[in-house]
Formats: structure tokens, sequence, C-alpha cells
């Protein structure tokens, strides 16, 4: 009767148990590989122009990323 209490808490631990270990899984991939987005890792760049690095510190910036500040002086580097 004892055991009969404790299969429906064991069944809840045991898939408790599945998605989090699935989740650990999925987040040790690298990005691209399990088909997760991570938005700490950022794409890898091509060769960029100035005109496209300026366009890629404008989406930076409009996405909330870097500060007022940053974004101005890397306006201002890029020219």
């Amino acid at each position: 009767m004892v055991f009969m209490g404790l299969i429906p808490l064991l069944l809840i631990g045991l898939v408790v148990w599945v998605v989090l270990e699935s989740t650990r899984r999925r987040d040790d991939h690298p990005a691209g590989v399990s088909g997760v987005y991570h938005p700490q890792e950022p794409a890898p760049l091509a060769t960029a122009t100035p005109s496209s690095a300026r366009a890629l510190v404008d989406e930076r910036y409009a996405r909330g990323e870097i500060g007022r500040d940053e974004y101005l002086q890397r306006r201002e580097d890029l020219g």
C-alpha cells in the first residue's frame, strides 16, 4: 500500500529529470548545432566594410545590446 503512493512520485520525478537533462544537453551544443538561438554568441562576421560596420553598430544599438555612449563612440571610430 505504501509503495503504491510512491509510484506516482517516482514517475513525476522521472519526467522532471528527463526534461531537465534534455534542456541541459541542448544548451551544451554550440549555436546552430541544436537549432537553438543563443543571443550571447554573436554570429561570425564576414569581412566588414565601413558602411556594413556602421549598419551593424546601428542594429546592435537598436536591439539594446550596446548603450548610447558606446554607440556614439563606435560611430565616431568608424568615421
